[in-house]
């Protein structure tokens, strides 16, 4: 048979662009040249993205080598033994497609719904599939497994212990309630209850384990005269379930969070203005020592002014290692340009600092006079505090009131913005900037929302906590600042431009996750106390807490539609691969990290208000809602496991009977 020439490599590359990725595997194994091109790199990154359905500005996943591994995750090559083991997996392909919820129709999941129902030929290619549609499809908590309906009123928050045995639940029933979740059969029991209401609590609505899983921090709504803002955290002991400490927050959506094993940041709110607050952020001791009259269970953290009818809220710690894995999430490239764009112009990111200057103490308020609930400021006592020239151009405006149409609240931002430069504690360096002891030095962020236009959160705050205020030990109410440092500076914020409804951490709190309702573009926001309208779909923005910025495109398919003065919080969790939220419209979601694409709705009867990942196991999801239930959902996969009966103990065939033999012998040999 005459031989047939050879095609030039170029000319096959592009006809197999042009096949699916099976054909272009069967192709491969008609001769080397062409299982030679059938490898190419860009042949396989083409087949991957077009596959997939996934934007081409999104790399590979950091974890694969090549964009071949892609498909063929740890496959060494094709051979007849892999063959075989594909047409074992072909079965189990195939049903983890079937498991798919049917409720995920949207053009978000539309790359990832099951493929085509035309039969698969090569036997190969669902093996090279197989592992990666095992992390895309059969990996994924999608499965209701269980429903707790053991709470008797709307479920607010969840969260799990480190390690993954307990998790917490918070209502509007006023209890706090700990399940176990190592039961032999696999399900899930409540293990206690307590109730809130002897305290005068109105509900719970935040919980969190401390490092160790010892100690379980409870937030709640606090019961005050005048429909107070006011919160309480208490914190209980895991062993015997007894009450070891309640401590004061304000307002109460600052929910409070743990700094390390023992201490934990709480919040207070003191109004000066009609617009203008002053939150103090405290360290305090979970519980008291014998010794507490002589040692220090409370320390002032920061003391930091509000503007424009904003306050602090949603506290949290991130402790930012080294980050040396490789990174999970990597800049677009509509990023990257938008930020070459940036730099050319000579545009530098500046923190948006507000301060205002008032007493060192929390309770007192020094000169300050109060009537009908408003701040009178004597022009003397401004002159002996701050500078001549200061003086001045307070009573310019003052008195300028009078001839000028300027509003009562224009005033009262103007001073506080005055007298705060003068009365603020210098800012931390930079960030970013390498500290003495080099780049890879640990950090702790104190992470917040706030705001300066508006009384509606729609800002990030971040201040680092150095390693000396870590512990109640040492100065007591801010005795080590200088009488003119009444305030701390902000080190660094990153504005949403728009309402901020919830936050959280990845893993290895390399990145924050922000959900956020967007104001409309372009908009001016004139009075403080109407901020603009905000949109029905929830954005999801994901913040690299190394470079302190925004890296990706928002992720999207979650809806909200309460208008801003009742718009509430909703909390996400972030696992290793995955990150998933609540919404308004029923529904929870999960999305794929570094793909950026949606992969399942999870269904409830109300408003999905929270969702948790274990810790130990990604494929294990719960789930909390407006319908009094909490839904736990497993993969696929961990179901179809569960649905195995054990194996019978394998008898040991011909080597029992070799040690029987050998111990019959022995017995022989001792006989006399």
């Amino acid at each position: 048979m005459a031989s047939v020439p050879a095609l030039p490599d170029s000319l096959v590359l592009e006809i197999f662009l042009h096949l699916p990725h099976d054909a272009v595997l069967s192709a491969g194994l008609t001769c080397r040249q062409w299982l030679a091109v059938s490898r190419d790199e860009f042949l396989w990154r083409e087949l991957f993205y077009s596959y997939y359905r996934i934007p081409r500005s999104v790399p590979r996943h950091p974890v694969l080598c090549t964009w071949r591994e892609s498909f063929f995750r740890h496959q060494k090559g094709p051979s007849r033994a892999h063959a075989r083991r594909a047409a074992a997996e072909a079965t189990i392909v195939s049903q983890t497609m079937g498991h798919r919820p049917a409720s995920v129709h949207n053009e978000e999941t539309a790359g990832l719904q099951s493929p085509s129902a035309a039969p698969v030929k090569l036997c190969l290619v669902l093996l090279s599939l197989a592992r990666e549609f095992k992390r895309l499809f059969d990996c994924i908590p999608c499965v209701e497994v269980q429903t707790l309906k053991e709470h008797h009123d709307q479920v607010l928050h969840l969260a799990f212990s480190h390690r993954g045995h307990r998790f917490s639940s918070c209502s509007k029933d006023c209890t706090v309630k700990l399940w176990d979740t190592e039961r032999p059969d696999g399900s899930i029991a409540l293990v206690h209850s307590s109730s809130m209401r002897q305290f005068n609590w109105g509900y719970t609505q935040f919980s969190q384990f401390n490092a160790d899983d010892s100690l379980l921090l409870v937030s709640g709504v606090y019961l005050g005269p005048h429909h107070s803002s006011s919160g309480e955290i208490a914190v209980i002991s895991l062993d015997n379930y007894t009450l070891l400490s309640r401590v004061r927050n304000k307002p109460y959506d600052v929910f409070g969070c743990w700094l390390n094993e023992t201490h934990l940041i709480s919040g207070n709110l003191h109004w000066i203005g009609n617009m203008t607050s002053c939150s103090v952020l405290w360290l305090n001791k979970a519980f008291q020592d014998v010794e507490s009259e002589n040692v220090n269970v409370v320390k002032r953290l920061f003391k930091i002014q509000n503007i424009n009818a904003s306050t602090i809220r949603t506290v949290m710690v991130a402790h930012c290692r080294r980050h040396d894995s490789p990174d999970l999430l990597l800049d677009y490239e509509a990023q990257s340009q938008a930020r070459a764009e940036q730099e050319r112009s000579g545009q530098r990111h500046q923190p948006l600092l507000f301060d205002l200057g008032t007493s060192d103490s929390e309770e007192e308020e020094g000169e300050e006079e109060w009537e009908d609930g408003r701040l009178h400021l004597h022009p003397a006592h401004l002159t002996q505090q701050h500078s001549p020239r200061l003086a001045d151009r307070l009573d310019y405006m003052i008195q300028g009131r009078h001839s000028t149409a300027a509003s009562e609240r224009e005033i009262e931002s103007r001073v506080a913005q005055l007298m705060g430069k003068t009365r603020t504690r210098p800012p931390d360096p930079p960030l970013l900037t390498p500290s003495a002891s080099g780049e890879t030095e640990d950090k702790t962020y104190l992470l917040f929302t706030t705001g300066s236009l508006t009384y509606s959160p729609h800002q990030i705050g971040i201040k680092r906590i150095m390693p000396d205020q870590m512990t109640t030990c040492g100065p007591v109410l801010g005795e080590e600042r200088s009488s003119d440092e009444f305030f701390d500076s902000l080190d660094h914020v990153i504005d949403i431009h728009g309402h901020i409804i919830g936050m959280g951490l990845s893993p290895d709190h390399r990145y924050l996750y922000v959900n956020s309702r967007a104001w409309p573009a372009g908009c001016v926001i004139s009075d403080p106390m109407s901020p603009p309208p905000i949109a029905e779909e929830i954005d999801l923005h994901v913040i690299d807490l190394k470079s302190l910025r925004e890296e990706r495109r928002s992720l999207r398919a979650h809806r909200a539609f309460t208008p801003n003065d009742e718009c509430f919080f909703i909390f996400l969790d972030v696992s290793r691969d995955f990150v998933a939220s609540g919404a308004e419209d029923k529904h929870g979601y999960i999305w794929d990290r570094h793909y950026n694409i949606c992969l399942a709705r999870l269904q409830h009867d109300d408003v999905v208000n929270s969702v948790a990942f274990s810790p130990t196991d990604q494929e294990l999801l719960l789930s909390a809602s407006d319908d009094s239930t909490i839904k736990v959902w497993r993969s696929p996969r961990m179901v179809r496991l569960a649905r195995v009966p054990p194996r019978p103990a394998r008898t040991r065939g011909l080597l029992s009977w070799l040690e029987r033999r050998n111990a019959e012998a022995a017995n022989l040999k001792s006989k006399p």
